[in-house]
């Protein structure tokens, strides 16, 4: 077992000892599946990649890497895997070689060589150039380095190699890619002036997409063609007068994923046919998109000119430095295969006047630039922040060419929100109240709020956006908006115009924070974290102010520190699309804290004595939910449309509601479809044809055919068995028969389940409906059915089925029903079996009952603290040790313990240093100061020469 993050480790072991598995579509072979049976290995697409699956990741056939084990191990940066060619039986698949290059590592030539971060071999600093481009290489964005991403600083601005936002947390994964559109100059179209932008964010299965775009009319049409330049999603355009389209793309194919992360897809936008144009690139990503708080479109004024750019920019976070980098097309025209250099004029400019002036060269191999513009003055940092600053880039060859464009604010699809929560206080407590603002930034600087709150304890004195305190009670003021409060409204409506370029920028890496201080809590009752929420492609109008959920509405009131606001819409369909955010739950209750985070919500009327139109939504990922909700009741949509139903939020320790709000969306639905089907959650939807379930990455292949995820179904092997789907994971159970009431049973050939004979029999068929007549016994919510006092049974859970190492009795007249888990007994054999594939518990075999050491199976089965198993090794519970890893060794700035039955590592921790000069000694954990290091060296060297 490993701890949650160390995914990449574990796929790092399996490599150097299973490496022929890691071939393009074979990395699910290596899943050690949860139950004994397993899903059938689906055949691969016929339009598959050939490559290397290594971790989460896919390789391209020749690519080199450093293995990348997460946190806590880091980037190996002595180990370099090769995606190695091979070919079986005429088909091209991908084999992962790894070896260490420290060995290969050259001599130095100088007496004290010291270790650059992201280096595997020593280094001479022969003199001031060599210290100031290694601190240059640390300060390039220094974003990264302060958020913990130093490994990848060596790499240059150029190198597209992914940062995972893995790294960002669980319930948050997701790829970031961006794509600049030009004029298509193979078309039969005249090329376009036009240019665009689109970035997308591809999340499991759905992709979706921002798109800004200049000089060209409002785009009908977004293609993406895959390798073969064969269209493989089309979306048309909804009719609108805003110039950001958003959009989504469900369900994507697992080659068009592997195509995306190899940088195979390209994207085509086009307009209405009655002035058709095209602009085209191809889908990237950058490492410079988790950065990026300022942005620019850069156009050309040559009418057909087919030429464009966008520019990625940010500050430093500690100096008044614009890092920025430059992705051109079109203005390097190459005849040939030949590389072109061609030199570039980079300005920075104010109405028509120059404030900057960059001069380099670019290749038409490589046309992207990357710069600093160091110590920006107070007036450039203010044109800045008010879009006033123009970057313009002109090639100095004799075919001259120029584009250029304004500086903004990024802009995306993204909502900038926050739920204020008094678990999230200062000094945080629970009173039950709740606030919840929207913001929108305009490319001048303006920031537009809309901020409700409601529940407080007492009267509003301060209404303010605020930094990170350093000190707890020493809060940083950055604007009031206490002016602009209705308390008859609860509500604040206005716009801050005074934006700094370093406010701008903390705000769009959410960095700012905004506070609601009361008579009875004067530094804060309520505060929240201002934030992007991503973009999902549900159809529910963020641009509103959303419902709020609070502890003070739930009936009875709870004095919760977690609050939320919600959005929900109507479709013309009569679905209801939802978004729901939460914050403050704690995270002092350890064994609730899983529970907070995936809470259920409901929705239903307002009226607590009717309970018919109730409805489950989705479970919570993180601290959000969304979905989309079908098959609605009348008199649901009815409650809906006059105001009178509730978003419910629930936990553990709240199970009759930690918090609530009452949701009013205006609808026309007058009837309803009114089924029991369940809600089709935001990613996967159900599909039945059995062409598009073999597109779908979550389908199960099992006994020759094709299983929807979440489905259920009687295997032809055994009708004794129930199997399901869970995301191309087969789960089978064996089927647990009810306790009949009848002297007499008969077995149908078509059923698992023996059932009363009537004919011989007929008295004890009144044993069931004696028991509905008079109800004394427990009614049991997995299975909803009644059980007769003092009968057990094992409890069936929907979808996973029966949970056979778990027993329920039902106790008596009072209903109560206890479960427990079956408890296995210690085993001293090395090779324990099951009898029979419905049995929990493992059994010695009658030929083995002898101890010959602990197996893992056996841990399995102990009661006890349960051991560890790291690599190939096992661990008592509480041993610690110090991880070894192949190709590297013994790992001694990294400490894991066993801790009943979990894997924990961490890296140890090292004290903040701060000069630029780092590096690293030999059997050294932490960095050092260079200057510290030589000062040290001469005394040690006058010692060894007495």
């Amino acid at each position: 077992m490993l701890v949650p993050g160390a995914g990449p480790l574990r796929a790092w072991l399996c490599a150097l000892s299973c490496a022929s598995f890691f071939q393009s579509g074979d990395a699910s072979r290596l899943k050690t599946p949860a139950l004994p049976i397993q899903s059938e290995r689906e055949p691969l697409p016929s339009k598959g990649l050939p490559g290397c699956s290594f971790g989460s990741r896919f390789y391209s056939l020749e690519d080199t890497w450093h293995p990348d084990l997460g946190e806590p191990f880091g980037v190996m940066h002595c180990v370099q895997c090769y995606c190695e060619p091979k070919s079986r039986r005429g088909k091209v698949f991908g084999k992962v070689n790894c070896k260490n290059i420290k060995q290969d590592c050259p001599v130095p030539d100088c007496e004290d060589p010291v270790l650059l971060p992201g280096h595997c071999c020593k280094t001479c600093l022969k003199g001031t150039d060599d210290k100031k481009q290694a601190e240059s290489l640390l300060d390039s964005f220094e974003y990264f380095y302060e958020k913990g991403k130093e490994d990848d600083l060596h790499k240059s601005y150029n190198d597209r190699s992914y940062l995972s936002s893995e790294d960002t947390g669980p319930g948050q994964s997701h790829t970031d890619f961006v794509a600049l559109l030009t004029g298509v100059t193979d078309s039969w179209l005249p090329s376009s002036s036009g240019v665009a932008r689109v970035r997308f964010t591809l999340t499991k299965t759905s992709l979706t997409f921002s798109i800004t775009y200049q000089r060209m009319g409002r785009p009908s049409k977004l293609v993406f063609l895959d390798t073969d330049g064969t269209t493989a999603f089309e979306y048309k355009v909804p009719k609108g007068q805003s110039d950001m389209i958003c959009g989504v793309w469900k369900n994507i194919a697992q080659t068009i994923v592997q195509q995306l992360q190899s940088e195979l897809v390209r994207v085509r936008i086009s307009t209405a046919p009655g002035r058709r144009e095209e602009v085209e690139g191809k889908i990237i990503k950058h490492r410079a998109l988790f950065a990026e708080t300022f942005s620019s479109m850069l156009t050309s004024e040559e009418e057909n000119s087919g030429m464009g750019g966008m520019a990625m920019l940010t500050l430093s976070d500690t100096e008044n430095n614009l890092h920025f980098i430059l992705i051109l097309q079109g203005l390097i025209k190459q005849q040939d295969k030949e590389l072109l250099v061609v030199p570039i004029l980079v300005q920075l400019v104010y109405r028509q006047h120059i404030l900057r002036e960059i001069r380099a060269n670019i290749t038409s191999h490589d046309p992207d630039f990357a710069e600093v513009l160091t110590d920006l003055n107070s007036r450039e940092l203010f044109w800045l922040s008010r879009g006033q600053l123009d970057i313009t880039v002109a090639t100095q060859d004799l075919d001259q060419k120029q584009i250029s464009g304004s500086i903004t604010g990024r802009r995306s699809c993204d909502t900038i929100q926050s739920v204020m929560s008094s678990g999230d206080a200062l000094t945080p407590g629970k009173t039950g109240g709740v606030g919840s603002a929207v913001f929108s930034l305009h490319d001048n600087g303006t920031l537009e709020y809309q901020v409700q709150v409601a529940g407080l304890t007492s009267d509003i004195i301060g209404l303010t956006i605020e930094l990170k305190p350093r000190r707890r009670n020493k809060r940083s003021v950055l604007y009031d908006l206490t002016p602009e409060y209705s308390p008859a409204a609860g509500r604040a409506l206005g716009s801050w115009s005074r934006l700094e370029a370093r406010h701008i920028h903390m705000l769009l890496q959410n960095e700012l924070f905004i506070n609601v201080a009361t008579v009875h809590n004067q530094e804060g009752e309520l505060r929240g974290q201002i934030r992007a929420l991503p973009y999902s492609g549900l159809d529910v109008p963020r641009h509103d102010l959303p419902s709020t959920l609070a502890g003070q509405f739930v009936s009875p009131p709870v004095r919760s520190g977690a609050a939320g606001h919600a959005w929900v819409s109507v479709d013309k369909h009569c679905h209801m699309h939802y978004e729901i955010i939460v914050a403050g739950l704690s995270k002092t209750d350890d064994l609730s804290v899983n529970a907070h985070l995936h809470g259920l919500a409901e929705i239903g009327e307002l009226d607590d004595s009717s309970t018919a139109h109730k409805r489950l939504l989705t479970g919570f990922y993180g601290s959000q939910a969304q979905g989309v909700l079908k098959d609605i009741s009348v008199e649901l949509l009815q409650h809906l449309d006059q105001g009178t139903a509730f978003i419910q939020v629930i936990t553990k320790l709240n199970p009759q509601g930690e918090i609530r709000g009452r949701v009013h969306v205006p609808n026309s639905c007058k009837f309803g479809v009114g089924g029991d089907v369940e809600e089709e959650e935001f990613d996967y939807l159900f599909v039945k044809d059995p062409e598009e379930l073999k597109k779908d990455p979550h389908t199960c292949f099992f006994e020759n055919q094709h299983h929807a995820h979440a489905s259920r179904w009687t295997p032809n092997y055994d009708k004794c068995f129930s199997c399901g789907c869970q995301k191309r994971t087969v789960i089978c159970d064996p089927v647990i028969c009810p306790v009949l009431k009848c002297s007499r049973t008969i077995q149908p050939e078509d059923k698992c389940c023996p059932i009363c004979d009537e004919r011989r029999d007929p008295k004890d068929m009144k044993a069931p409906e004696r028991l509905e007549e008079h109800p004394e016994g427990c009614y049991f919510e997995g299975d909803q059915k009644m059980h007769a006092p003092g009968t057990t049974w094992h409890p069936f859970v929907p979808p996973f089925g029966f949970i056979k190492c778990a027993v329920c009795t039902c106790k008596g007249s009072t209903g109560e029903v206890h479960c427990e888990k079956v408890t296995c007994p210690v085993l001293t054999c090395s090779h324990p079996v099951r009898r029979s594939p419905s049995d929990c518990c493992k059994v010695c075999p009658e030929e083995e009952r002898t101890s010959v050491g602990l197996e893992h199976s056996d841990m399995m089965q102990a009661d006890g603290p349960r051991p560890c198993k790291f690599g190939k090794n096992y661990y008592q519970n509480s041993d610690s040790w110090h991880p070894w890893v192949p190709l590297v060794g013994e790992m001694k700035c990294i400490n894991c313990w066993c801790d009943h039955g979990v894997t924990k590592c961490q890296r140890k921790q090292c004290p903040v240093i701060s000069c630029t000069n780092i590096t690293r000694t030999e059997g050294s954990c932490c960095p050092q100061c260079a200057d510290q290091l030589i000062m040290k060296r001469p005394d040690k060297v006058r010692t060894w020469r007495h």
